[in-house]
């Protein structure tokens, strides 16, 4: 236990010294602020919000004044209403004084609405709330003139509720673009924290380091050692990642666009306790895989192709845990959530979605600790065959005859 500790401690120190850790660690911090205070930066270019802000013109009185009540309404838009020529409104538009104007006119029989903005690349076509509020305005002022009782107008403008309902009997809950972000980070907190154990054993074998390692202590020791100090360094730095990120949303976004974008109210501490567990385990299971591919060769250049196959492995546990978040109720998430490739990247989401029970979780994490062992004894003892090695890098046949090998 002290030998792992001395390795450790020493992995660590390596780590945090590292230039390359360091600077790229300052700059995603740097781009997650930048990020975050985008809306500000634009704002405070653009001087005066107008992105919003739509001109409404009824030049010949067809709404009778009632398009003030648009005002009153809970519209996505700045409304302003007057009376204004087209090249009045073409030069506001071209000054960034509004966002665009819509003009009504009355033809024969017919209301035309023109909607004016600077560029058709920019918009499609009219915003649908504003048709619908349009409709609406003009169908009460006409249903007014009837002189028809209340009863009869509740009876022909019924109140319609909506309802969207599942067959599935679990129903799931949560914001998916919350869930799929999250997922996004915890497969490259636990690949790129991996990664760095190939890279590092490699490093110290051209180095020649890992002779000195090996003279004072076993294979066996500097597997686990390694493994663990660069797992609490990639885990310290996720934490300062995810913290960060927090604290400038917080910080810098609106309340209103943050609960849009990220629901946290399914975040609890029992997931977060979960979350930390499925990293811990899903690294080890990584790292262990590119322990045993940076003890097989013996230059930097050749790490990339001896660690593709795990890369691949990788690439595919996250990609089936990431796109059966779009069905979460399938019987393809329940498997990603066991298998041990996948379950790292799915089952801290399934728990998200209140769709895993207890007895779920334990199987998988059971099945996930059962292959964090399987790997280990695989990993340690080609390790311990292969650290030497300073040949050719070793095919796929050699790694099978080292694990042969007494």
């Amino acid at each position: 236990m002290r030998d792992i500790l001395i390795v450790m401690k020493f992995t660590i120190k390596d780590m945090v010294k590292r230039k390359s850790f360091l600077i790229s660690t300052l700059i995603i911090l740097l781009l997650i602020i930048i990020g975050f205070n985008i809306p500000n930066i634009i704002d405070s270019i653009n001087g005066e919000d107008t992105a919003d802000k739509i001109l409404i013109v009824d030049n010949q009185n067809i709404f009778e004044g009632n398009l003030e009540l648009l005002k009153q309404m809970n519209l996505n838009f700045d409304i302003e209403i007057k009376q204004a020529r087209y090249d009045e409104i073409k030069q506001q538009i071209e000054n960034d004084k509004i966002y665009g104007a819509i003009i009504i006119e009355k033809q024969e029989e017919n209301v035309k609405i023109r909607y004016i903005v600077e560029s058709m690349t920019m918009i499609q076509e009219v915003p649908e709330d504003l048709i619908n509020t349009f409709n609406t305005l003009y169908t009460n002022m006409q249903i007014n003139k009837l002189g028809l009782t209340e009863e009869e107008i509740q009876s022909i403008t019924p109140n319609f509720e909506f309802s969207i309902e599942q067959t599935d009997e679990e129903e799931a809950s949560g914001n998916i673009f919350a869930m799929m972000i999250m997922s996004l980070l915890l497969f490259y907190a636990i690949y790129f924290c991996a990664y760095q154990v190939s890279s590092s054993i490699t490093t110290e074998k051209t180095s020649k380091i890992m002779e000195t390692l090996v003279t004072s202590t076993s294979p066996r020791t500097i597997v686990l050692g390694k493994t663990i100090g660069i797992g609490i360094v990639g885990l310290l730095q996720m934490v300062l990642i995810v913290s960060t990120a927090l604290i400038s949303a917080k910080a810098f976004l609106k309340s209103e666009l943050l609960e849009s974008i990220l629901d946290m109210s399914n975040i609890t501490p029992y997931l977060g306790i979960i979350t930390i567990i499925y990293f811990i385990l899903g690294y080890f299971a990584y790292a262990l895989l590119y322990a045993l591919t940076g003890s097989t060769v013996s230059k930097p250049e050749d790490i990339q192709s001896a660690n593709t196959p795990v890369a691949l492995i990788t690439v595919i546990g996250f990609y089936l845990a990431y796109f059966t978040m779009m069905n979460p109720t399938s019987e393809l998430n329940v498997i990603a959530s066991l298998l041990p490739i996948s379950s790292p990247f799915c089952m801290p989401f399934r728990i998200m979605m209140g769709l895993a029970d207890g007895t779920s979780v334990v199987i998988s994490i059971a099945i996930l600790i059962i292959t964090i062992l399987v790997i280990s004894k695989i990993a340690i003892k080609i390790y311990s065959n292969a650290i030497l090695n300073y040949g050719t890098k070793m095919s796929f046949k050699d790694i099978i005859n080292t694990y042969k090998e007494k």
